[in-house]
């Protein structure tokens, strides 16, 4: 692509275009898990925990399960944190004049963000199960703010597979590009006469001056010399 950098941004040194920022991929796809996470932590903490009848413990409404509660606060807080600290590298991303720095910070987007999808898939499946144990709350309270963290859960494990997805093309992308740089190079420096001050292989070859022509001794037969 014309006027890019390595792994896929922009040159070092060009300038911010707050339009084209949002509209990248990476950044609505952080956006989006950003705006996941504040739903799930925001519905396991507000009424997820209710208190039992005697009033004097507070309980999860996952079973009773406190690590469940515990667990889809804690990676979305975490993602939340994560999300914003992306967000501020895709703005930084464009600035990095290094290929290596924006090599590390693409490892480290694929690496965290494949991680998260998977800690997302198995936190689904653990509020699911549990939810799918548990009694149906006192007059239903919770019962939307639960049901809402399992399904926001739920759309979370495709926001930040596809933000993996996106870092590995990134990736790939960088990779293939500095291949391909040095087998250019190689070809290139490969392309040199066989010794200095070499005939040219390109000319034409030409005969010899006295190859042909007419004989400037006539055409007559040869005669002995009289002695």
């Amino acid at each position: 692509m014309e006027g890019a950098g390595a792994y896929g941004g922009g040159k070092a040194g060009g300038a911010f275009d707050p339009i084209s920022f949002v509209q990248r991929p990476q950044v609505i796809l952080r956006a989006v898990s950003w705006l996941f996470s504040i739903i799930v932590f925001g519905c396991i903490s507000s009424q997820a925990w209710q208190p039992e009848a005697d009033g004097k413990k507070l309980v999860c409404l996952y079973n009773g399960d406190t690590n469940a509660c515990n667990y889809g606060v804690g990676i979305s807080v975490i993602a939340f944190l994560a999300s914003m600290g992306f967000l501020v590298g895709e703005y930084l991303f464009e600035q990095m004049s290094s290929a290596k720095t924006r090599k590390h910070y693409v490892l480290a987007d694929f690496a965290f963000s494949a991680f998260w999808a998977f800690l997302y898939f198995v936190g689904f499946w653990y509020l699911c199960n549990q939810w799918a144990k548990s009694a149906t709350p006192r007059n239903d309270v919770g019962v939307s703010n639960v049901r809402a963290a399992i399904a926001f859960s739920f759309f979370a494990i495709f926001s930040w597979a596809a933000s993996a997805f996106l870092a590995f093309k990134r990736f790939k992308q960088g990779s293939d590009a500095a291949f391909s740089s040095n087998f250019e190079s190689d070809n290139m420096q490969s392309s040199y006469p066989s010794y200095p001050g070499g005939p040219d292989l390109d000319q034409q070859y030409q005969e010899p001056p006295f190859s042909g022509g007419p004989n400037p001794r006539g055409t007559s037969d040869f005669q002995a010399p009289a002695y």
